[in-house]
């Protein structure tokens, strides 16, 4: 009976999802609809006032406010606006240097950010202008900064991966390393199907060099000193072991301030929008985030979760069916959901499969994201495509940009399966610590 009353509760949760409910409304209320039935209301009511301050109360999740507030104090005070710009220097002579700028400047950016949206935001009024002046397809350019909005989410400090980590009951700071290794990956992939483009479709990615009179490489590079001094103190101490994830969060928020204040970029403007920001974002995340620890909750009272970890076990599936079925589920839920809902509605179910076969959790939250950003290029509910459509809508139409960023799946893709073929990959960094 419980089994079914499990079942049922997450089909319902579909439907709910399907039926455009908030993800969180629709965990909270499945949780308490499932339990209520199962055991009565008053272990319902119990579950629901409990769980909101046993969740939030989580040390370790004091990092998201602070790594979200370093980010928007980042933006707003402009420390990151210099990136392009050394980019552009760094890389004139490459062919299609502006749109492989773009890309390493989305991975610079996510070094302060830890969202693919904001990443996606910000470079693409940048450099979208730029590219189609200089004669890219306005469909290649808008695909090329949606798709490297995504490194936002996969280079650390990283949301997904702080909150992933929390519900994995495993390391963050090395799930930022791997992180690392998957985020350059990426770039350089998407940089390969930029050369290509360039080699096979010049109409589309011209392939001549920047001109380098307009560019000044050494004042371009100082342009960007405090972006690089906040990243020096954030990933030098939290890699040399000085302080945990939770506290280089609290770091690099008081940094990005000090850095803004000494520069004379921050004003009480940006610091209370930055401010309204990060509490609007954390606390979406957070509601989100309470409904999943209720979900799972609701998961262990039916004992589905083991259920379905005992049938996974029992059909004997060899790694790379498992791993394909993962992959097709996240890229089907990816098509329709925001990352963070998706990976909360699946990690209650799917880490008690992992753990039971004995996959390492910290790769597996590495790909995990992968998946999960990958959604935000994919049709039809790719956010980082509209963020981008909303930024540069005087260049391309959705259909456009969604057109521009095929290649850069096809890439994802590869990189994915790479992943899962080579986990060391992803593994070896985090095994150095």
């Amino acid at each position: 009976m419980s089994i079914t009353i499990g079942f049922t509760g997450i089909a319902v949760l579909f439907v709910l999802l399907a039926l455009r409910v908030p993800v969180a409304i629709a965990l909270i209320g499945v949780s308490f609809g499932g339990v209520a039935w199962m055991l009565g209301l008053t272990p319902a009511i119990g579950i629901i006032s409990n769980t909101p301050f046993s969740f939030i109360s989580n040390w370790t999740l004091s990092a998201v406010p602070m790594f979200l507030l370093m980010g928007f104090i980042s933006y707003h005070a402009g420390l990151t606006a210099g990136l392009f710009e050394a980019a552009k220097a760094v890389l004139r002579r490459v062919p299609g240097a502006l749109a492989i700028s773009s890309i390493f400047a989305c991975s610079g950016f996510a070094a302060v950010c830890g969202s693919s949206l904001a990443t996606a935001a910000a470079m693409g009024r940048i450099a979208i202008p730029e590219m189609v002046k200089s004669g890219y397809s306005p469909s290649f350019a808008s695909g090329a900064i949606a798709a490297g909005g995504t490194i936002g989410a996969l280079i650390p400090p990283s949301i997904l991966m702080i909150v992933y980590g929390v519900f994995a009951e495993t390391s963050i700071t090395k799930v930022f390393v791997g992180g690392i290794t998957i985020g350059l990956v990426t770039a350089v992939s998407y940089s390969i199907i930029v050369l290509l483009t360039c080699w096979l479709r010049p109409d589309i990615a011209p392939p001549r060099p920047l001109d380098a009179d307009g560019l000044d490489t050494r004042k371009a590079l100082l342009n960007i000193w405090p972006i690089l001094l906040l990243m020096f103190i954030v990933f030098g101490g939290l890699f040399s072991g000085l302080f945990t994830a939770t506290e280089a969060g609290a770091v690099g928020a008081l940094g990005s301030l000090l850095i803004g204040v000494g520069t004379k970029r921050m004003n009480w403007q940006i610091f209370k929008t930055s401010m309204i920001e990060t509490l609007q974002t954390s606390s979406s995340l957070f509601i989100i985030g309470v409904g999943a620890a209720m979900f799972t909750r609701f998961l262990g009272l039916t004992g589905l979760s083991s259920y379905i970890s005992n049938w996974v076990s029992g059909a004997e599936l060899s790694y790379v069916q498992l791993m394909i079925s993962v992959v097709v589920i996240y890229l089907i839920l990816g098509m329709f959901m925001e990352p963070f809902g998706a990976m909360m509605v699946t990690l209650p179910v799917l880490l008690p499969i992992f753990r039971a076969e004995g996959i390492d959790l910290i790769w597996f939250g590495v790909l995990l994201v992968k998946l999960l950003e990958i959604g935000m290029i994919t049709p039809p509910v790719g956010m980082n495509v509209f963020v981008i459509r909303n930024v540069a809508s005087q260049y391309a139409t959705v259909s456009q940009i969604f057109k521009g960023v095929v290649p850069f799946l096809a890439a994802d893709i590869v990189v994915v399966f790479i992943v899962i073929a080579f986990p060391s990959l992803i593994l070896f960094l985090p095994r150095l610590m």
